[in-house]
């Protein structure tokens, strides 16, 4: 891997991870695009490191909360009613599925899953569900009305977001938005629940990243690595506050026209074999 190559998709990895338009997409259709290679899985769960760590500082002071008070709920019940240790619940088995279905199709998100035919195509597709979860979703239930099903159903979501191109914040807000959830609401649980199967993925990817198996793959250094990672904390840090915002007050369509956009953008450049689906 060139260090343009580790800079580039580093910027990428921080400007696309919060928003619904699939980071892991967005790294796979820029390498192939620009550097005529696969930066692989591992390249892309070690960056999520990085923006990972730009969520962990962000919303310091709600995790700490919200862990100590789950580990005080354990053997007080007076807390058991709160927001914050249901919250840490609603977390725990919202990462379930993810975990699952990540061991399960472990080999297959790592080959088949990165073709970019069913990239453009899951763009497209989540994009028009994105929009019609905008449409339909009356967002009238906030965190307070946050219940075990929302965060089961949103796990769910999350886990579609293995396949590049569904995007993990936008099948999240997708769900949250049609259980009536306001758009804020279903960010701020998405922020949270990514944590634990982001942090878990990049750890035990790191090995994978500097050897990689899948053929044809770019493998960085471990100083690339480091720059790449740290870039996408610094530029996913901003994201943050930026999303946050939006989603506060415009809705998600602009997201949606973008995703349609690309991923005919991508269909059209696999068409005309401009670059290769694998």
């Amino acid at each position: 891997m060139t260090w343009v190559e580790a800079i580039v998709l580093g910027i990428v990895q921080g400007l696309t991870e919060f928003l619904p338009v699939s980071s892991s997409g967005h790294l796979r259709i820029t390498s192939a695009i620009f550097f005529g290679r696969d930066a692989g899985a591992s390249f892309t769960a070690v960056t999520q490191l990085g923006t990972e760590a730009a969520v962990l500082i962000f919303f310091f002071k709600d995790i700490w909360r919200i862990v100590r008070t789950w580990c005080l709920g354990l053997v007080d019940r007076s807390v058991r009613s709160s927001l914050d240790y249901r919250m840490g619940w609603y977390v725990i088995v919202g990462t379930i599925p993810i975990g699952i279905f990540g061991l399960l199709f472990k080999d297959q998100i790592r080959t088949a899953g990165r073709n970019l035919w069913l990239i453009s195509f899951t763009l497209i597709f989540f994009g028009l569900v994105l929009a019609f979860a905008e449409y339909w979703g009356r967002q009238t239930r906030t965190l307070e009305n946050f219940r075990m099903r929302d965060g089961v159903i949103m796990g769910f979501a999350q886990a579609a977001a293995l396949i590049p191109g569904v995007s993990r914040s936008g099948g999240t807000l997708t769900a949250g938005l049609l259980l009536n959830l306001t758009r804020e609401t279903a960010a701020r649980y998405s922020f949270l629940l990514a944590i634990p199967a982001v942090v878990i993925s990049g750890v035990f990817s790191i090995p994978d990243v500097f050897e990689p198996s899948a053929p044809g793959t770019a493998a960085p250094s471990v100083a690339q690595m480091v720059v790449a990672t740290v870039i996408a904390f610094a530029i996913g840090y901003a994201a943050i506050a930026w999303l946050l915002r939006y989603v506060a007050h415009h809705t998600l369509y602009l997201f949606v026209l973008y995703r349609v956009a690309l991923g005919s953008l991508v269909l059209c450049l696999l068409l005309t074999g401009t670059i290769n689906a694998t």
